[in-house]
């Protein structure tokens, strides 16, 4: 009875508080119909309360979400399954479900009255406007009698998980001259040493290309012999992406990472779209998809991955070591310093592919941020170390951005790779 009690509401106290005063006025002036009076002002908030407490109990409830897993801007819808166990039917249900501010209003819906043993089904959209993985609720249940005199509240359903993940623009086109991790780049490996030419050959076919045909070991075997190109570097392409905090500007879905990361994720599923491994890397050199074993060349691995990152705190990126690993390499870099540049470019060998996309962090900035550096002095420094580079800013669709990637990868001209044996 303490309990249910503790459930009256500011009415239910004062009609409860007056029922006692009425009784112990109908004792002093002996009245008994005021006492029955009195009895009855008692006894309808301590029963309200009891129903609702009653009420209670039974109620169950299952949220589903379709799909669980959305891309920024994209909609999804969430049921609410309500069930009442209990004995007495229940009604003057307030339910509130709990759903952060990236992902719109708190829902609230009003149950006027709820049968027993029968699934009542609530809809309601989520429209997020910014990734991560969301927690939806819990959700919140407030139970009270027609005359609101008492009320309850109690959690009927946890809290559901929703990925949200960035949102991937549609790409045309791969650098030219370059098969981009595939192994099929166009360059040509060669070994310089002391000693013959090792070079691996075969014997002549029908329809082989005569630019091929290997003179030396011809006139050695007397017989036409043809090169075979040797393409053994099948490493992949990795991705790299500056998301240090002290490197973008903006909040929210319209700040300079965001747009990072969403580029990113439309990179990294392009090149998937071409059978390509992809290896994506953030600014401390930890490899947030695409490492060994763990199914980095699904496009939900990558998303996920890319969902669930949060800005870096560190000030300079973690370049002591070639941040590709011996593969090419595609760097989306924030407002980077001239020395964060030199340091990428000295750890980076100059016989394989690079190219980079700097970003105007300026043109994010909102009023009283630090300012960012010229993207075009980290340009040049790129562009003199043989990078191809460009420079993005927030009125720039990726697609132009990528366009103009892929001609500046055209722009520097064969890739020729040497190794000393």
């Amino acid at each position: 009875m303490r309990g249910a009690l503790s459930g009256l509401t500011t009415r239910g106290r004062c009609l409860l508080a007056a029922g006692f005063a009425a009784g112990l006025c109908a004792v002093v002036l002996n009245e008994r119909d005021l006492l029955r009076v009195a009895a009855f002002v008692v006894a309808l908030p301590v029963l309200a309360a009891w129903l609702a407490q009653r009420a209670r109990v039974g109620l169950h409830a299952s949220r589903f979400l379709f799909p669980s897993r959305v891309q920024v801007g994209a909609a999804t819808e969430v049921k609410v399954e309500l069930r009442s166990a209990g004995r007495l039917p229940t009604g003057g249900l307030l339910l509130e479900d709990a759903v952060p501010y990236a992902l719109g209003a708190r829902p609230r819906f009003v149950v006027e009255r709820l049968p027993r043993n029968t699934v009542t089904a609530l809809r309601y959209p989520l429209k997020p406007v910014m990734r991560g993985i969301q927690q939806v609720g819990p959700l919140m249940a407030r139970i009270t009698d027609p005359f609101g005199l008492a009320e309850f509240d109690r959690e009927l359903a946890g809290r559901s998980k929703l990925v949200v993940v960035p949102r991937v623009v549609g790409l045309s086109g791969l650098p030219s001259g370059s098969g981009m991790g595939a192994g099929d780049d166009g360059s040509i490996r060669l070994r310089a040493g002391q000693g013959e030419d090792d070079a691996v050959v075969r014997q002549y076919r029908h329809g082989d290309d005569l630019r091929k045909v290997h003179w030396r070991s011809t006139a050695r075997r007397d017989e036409l012999m043809v090169r075979v190109e040797e393409r053994p570097w099948r490493g992949g392409t990795t991705v790299l992406l500056d998301h240090r905090l002290v490197a973008h500007r903006g909040t929210g879905p319209n700040s300079s990472l965001e747009w990072a990361v969403s580029f990113a994720a439309s990179v990294c599923l392009h090149l998937h779209r071409f059978g390509h491994q992809v290896r994506l890397v953030g600014d401390d050199g930890r490899v947030l998809a695409g490492g060994s074993g763990d199914g980095g060349h699904s496009d939900a691995v990558v998303l996920d991955a890319l969902a669930a990152l949060q800005p870096s705190h560190r000030r300079e990126p973690a370049v002591g070591v070639d941040p590709g690993a011996g593969q090419e390499v595609i760097a989306i870099l924030g407002g980077s310093t001239p020395a964060v540049v030199d340091a990428l470019v000295r750890n980076r060998p100059r016989g394989m592919r690079s190219l980079a996309v700097v970003m105007d962090v300026r043109a994010w900035a909102a009023g009283g941020e630090d300012p960012a550096p010229d993207p075009e002095d980290a340009r040049g420094l790129l562009t003199a170390a043989g990078w191809g580079a460009v420079v993005a800013g927030p009125s720039t669709a990726m697609g132009q951005v990528w366009q103009e990637l892929c001609h500046s990868a055209g722009n520097r001209g064969p890739v020729v790779r040497t190794e000393v044996g």
